[in-house]
């Protein structure tokens, strides 16, 4: 499972069962009674999901800024309720690369956008942790 953790969305994409191709599943909605929690740990289980990579948004500089911090946070949340531990990747213009692709595609109602941007960023960050894994 790949997540691209906001503090308003989680983007959320699956791997087929090779474990070769990522792809957008759904936009969780966060929420203050942790219910965007709950839904990730189904997800996971529904799913059968082994292992989570998440993004965490670096500064450019390659530091880790006040919104990394904070998703760091919420990454530690989903690791408790999920049982699963989150590998983080660097994720780093991830969503302006999710934006050109749905600009690509002639997506351009913004409402029609946000519902998608985020599964797209979480497939983009699954893809690249995938592909680097079958390089080792």
């Amino acid at each position: 499972m790949g997540l691209d953790v906001g503090m308003r969305r989680i983007g959320v994409a699956l791997s087929d069962a090779m474990g070769w191709t990522a792809q957008p599943l759904e936009t969780v909605e966060v929420k203050p009674d942790g219910s965007h929690l709950r839904r990730i740990r189904a997800i996971c289980e529904g799913q059968q999901v082994e292992s989570i990579v998440a993004g965490v948004p670096l500064e450019l500089s390659g530091r880790a800024g006040v919104m990394a911090r904070r998703v760091r946070a919420m990454i530690k949340a989903l690791e408790e309720v999920t049982g699963l531990e989150i590998v983080e990747m660097d994720e780093r213009l991830t969503t302006r690369q999710a934006e050109r692709a749905l600009d690509e595609a002639g997506v351009g109602e913004r409402g029609r956008r946000k519902a998608v941007v985020d599964q797209i960023a979480a497939s983009l960050i699954l893809q690249c942790h995938l592909d680097a894994r079958g390089r080792r």
